[in-house]
């Protein structure tokens, strides 16, 4: 799913670092989302591909607010949420680097499940199912395990690939966590590229297991019941705080998960 996917060492020590020009070709933004985020995915995918390798600097600020005609605010936004995710690092008088360690990341990412198809060559389509305000449900507040007056709001949207499901999203989020959100953006764009643009995080957790698809999901999947699902959940906090908690299902036939790692140094 969300996998990091280092190069192997020595062929990413023996290449050439990349000229700025070069790395300016390669930068395109896909469309999809808030500028800043597609800026973000636009610079993490050579660095975690292993194209830029760590120390390789990176265009500078004033560079990409030309190359992608946008405010120096913008990019800053996006460099700033690399460095907070450890993939580069901000040096005086150097500029911005790639960090060392910056391809020993976790198996899952918080990445945009479009990137995740459209990266596999196929076409993204995403589908609002279901989205309504909670109040009285107590087992939907113990899964974020907050007050009985703070405010739900519960979604259910389904993510296509090439016109088939690709993966079913039931997510929670915490109003009070993320004041503004309604369902009225949710119609067009998913609620999790929503969420990392107007909503921070410092704390992910993922919990992934093996279960058998109720007549909902079977439904929603085009898949039997009781067909097996690879489903992962996906628990973030800002500070103390919960955000939001998702259930991502996805058909056990046609999903894996895929980490690729070096032993720590």
């Amino acid at each position: 799913m969300y996998a990091a996917r280092p190069n192997d060492r020595l062929d990413v020590a023996e290449a050439e670092p990349p000229t700025e020009r070069s790395q300016l070709a390669a930068l395109k933004l896909d469309g999809s989302g808030p500028v800043w985020l597609q800026i973000r995915r636009a610079l993490a995918q050579p660095i975690l591909d292993g194209q830029w390798a760590p120390g390789t600097r990176i265009p500078g600020e004033i560079v990409l607010k030309d190359h992608f005609h946008t405010s120096r605010m913008t990019v800053s936004k996006a460099i700033q949420s690399l460095a907070a995710d450890g993939l580069v690092q901000r040096r005086r008088k150097v500029g911005t680097v790639v960090s060392e360690r910056a391809q020993d990341r976790p198996v899952l990412e918080i990445w945009n499940t479009a990137d995740v198809i459209e990266r596999s060559g196929a076409e993204y389509a995403y589908r609002l199912l279901k989205c309504e305000f909670v109040k009285e449900d107590p087992d939907k507040r113990r899964l974020l395990h907050v007050r009985q007056s703070t405010q739900l709001l519960s979604i259910r949207c389904l993510h296509l690939s090439n016109g088939a499901p690709f993966q079913l999203e039931e997510r929670l989020v915490n109003v009070d966590a993320a004041p503004g959100i309604t369902c009225q953006p949710l119609e067009t764009e998913p609620p999790g590229p929503w969420l990392l643009a107007h909503v921070p995080w410092t704390e992910a957790e993922h919990t992934i297991a093996a279960c058998e698809a109720g007549p909902a999901e079977a439904e929603a999947l085009g898949v039997p019941v009781g067909a097996a699902c690879l489903v992962v959940e996906r628990k973030t906090w800002n500070g103390d705080i919960p955000v939001t908690v998702a259930r991502l299902w996805h058909s056990g036939a046609q999903h894996r998960l895929v980490g690729r790692f070096e032993p720590a140094r």
